[in-house]
């Protein structure tokens, strides 16, 4: 959720307003007429640390459940719970909670980690839209916000094959930081402290619950596929666990791919395929063999006439014609843009005509733009307008009601105020292309499945495609793929994606 022009999800830089804590303390002055009538003077009253005026987080709660998935009944637990973030001397600096669904079979079944992105969303998504037992209906043209946040069982749910640990990092859902302000930043709001500390989490759940020995499995949404890579080499490297698989799910995971689209053909090469994907969709002529020649146009003829530029008086037009042809706007439109198309004005002009505006997780679920006259966009994305309501109703009932855990807090679904305060470093721009490469160099058995869906514009399918594309092969050169699905960045609530992508997850699960 993320950066103009691109519009990076998981980076969302939405600006909020907020207060910052005022830290007081009172002196009271001696008073008296000589030195034996003068009491001694009152220290200064200590403020309380955060970890001092919150009140503790309940203790574990659990229910037994069941579901019904693929003609079969699935008796599971779901437990809530939290797990402690310890500091270099060893004090608790943060509590993360976690939403675990356990089947019996302990350490002979697999057990997956999930987290989303943002920085500063929850991991409700990937929970409640695509792998949880329990779905909720979000996310799509004419989805709106007041409807009842009703859970259904979840026919995509990856629980038939592996037990699933859903992590809230530190300012998301309910986790919480228990340090000050600049301590937070420093030790919870930055890319390499983010990736230790989860790192630290996901050994801590499985040597709380005897699953060391247990297959485990990685799955990233957005951010949450930038820290796939690194959280997989920092655990392979430093921690001594070995994932045996991990599924990158729309993930933003080579952040330079945009830079230099004066000179660099690679930034408007990422994001064409999303844009012709949405169009053939609303022709209802969007299938694989159409994207195919979608991408080998891209990365043929479309890059090399964006390289000759004025070298070939001809490459310009002939390549306005067919971007034109490809994307259905209007010629004049991708005439002035270069057949360049920025997307933040692309996802104003898609559906200019109606009054609309696109949303960049999926340019064919729009909103009503609300100041259409404005030189630029002025409003909330449609998609994270509508999805904040539903998710947080369904996910604060089902903690607090339906397991038990009663916890007198608010919950983030997504929290701007991370997303603002993040450290969008050096660190964070060299992506994590380096530690996925060094992690399936170190196991041959490692398999990664990177999947997107095809209106994707915060974090192109392409992208994925151009990346994976310069990896080496390392061994079976399928251990590193890339999948295209109908629909955007949340592909998976679409059912018939959803149901696609628990097909291929499960053919990944049975090689290791």
């Amino acid at each position: 959720m993320q950066k103009s022009p691109h519009l990076k999800l998981l980076f969302c830089r939405l600006v909020v307003s907020f207060a910052s804590l005022l830290l007081a303390c009172t002196s009271v002055a001696a008073i008296g007429q000589n030195d034996k009538e003068k009491p001694a003077a009152e220290k200064p009253t200590k403020e309380a640390s955060p970890a001092e005026k919150l009140p503790p987080l309940p203790p574990e709660a659990h229910v037994q459940q069941s579901i019904q998935a693929d003609g079969k009944t699935l008796h599971y637990t779901a437990t809530v719970g939290t797990l402690p973030v310890r500091d270099k001397e060893g004090k608790t600096s943060g509590d993360v909670v976690f939403t675990a669904y356990t089947m019996e079979g302990g350490s002979s079944r697999p057990v997956t980690f999930a987290l989303n992105g943002g920085p500063g969303a929850a991991s409700v998504y990937l929970n409640f839209g695509a792998i949880g037992p329990k779905v909720l209906k979000v996310g799509n043209e004419g989805d709106s916000p007041s409807d009842p946040a009703t859970l259904n069982d979840n026919p995509g749910t990856w629980l038939d094959f592996t037990d699933l640990v859903f992590i809230d990092p530190i300012g998301t859902g309910f986790s919480r930081s228990l340090v000050s302000n600049d301590e937070t930043k420093k030790q919870f709001y930055s890319t390499t402290p983010d990736i230790e500390y989860l790192s630290r989490i996901i050994y801590d759940w499985l040597v709380k619950n005897d699953r060391l020995g247990s297959r485990k499995y990685l799955v990233g949404e957005s951010y949450g596929g930038f820290r796939g890579p690194r959280i997989t080499h920092y655990l392979q490297s430093q921690l001594g666990v070995a994932m045996n698989g991990v599924v990158l799910v729309s993930p933003y995971l080579n952040p330079s791919i945009e830079e230099n689209g004066e000179l660099s053909p690679i930034p408007w090469m990422a994001t064409l395929p999303s844009i012709a994907a949405a169009h053939l969709e609303r022709e209802n002529k969007l299938t694989s063999a159409a994207m195919a020649d979608v991408i080998a146009y891209t990365r043929g003829e479309y890059a090399t006439d964006l390289l000759k530029g004025r070298s070939d008086p001809e490459a310009t037009p002939r390549l306005i014609k067919k971007v034109t042809e490809l994307t259905g706007l209007d010629s004049e439109f991708v005439r002035y843009s270069g057949g360049r198309l920025e997307t933040g004005a692309y996802l104003r002009e898609a559906h200019r005509e109606q009054g609309k505006l696109s949303s960049v997780y999926d340019s064919n679920v729009t909103s009503f733009d609300p100041f259409p006259f404005a030189p630029e966009q002025r409003s909330n994305d449609p998609i994270l307008a509508s999805i904040i309501a539903p998710t947080t109703t369904a996910m604060v009932d089902f903690v607090t009601r339906t397991v038990g855990w009663k916890v007198d807090a608010r919950y983030n679904a997504l929290s701007y105020d991370v997303g603002r305060q993040w450290d969008r470093g050096e660190d964070l721009r060299r992506g994590s292309v380096p530690q996925l490469r060094e992690a399936v160099a170190a196991d041959p058995k490692l398999h990664v499945l990177i999947v997107h869906g095809w209106n994707d514009l915060s974090c192109p399918f392409m992208g994925s495609v151009l990346t994976v594309d310069q990896m080496p092969v390392m061994g079976d050169p399928t251990r590193v793929s890339v999948k295209e699905y109908p629909g955007g960045h949340m592909f998976y609530t679409r059912p018939a994606s959803r149901e696609q992508l628990h097909s291929d997850v499960k053919a990944m699960y049975s090689l290791h």
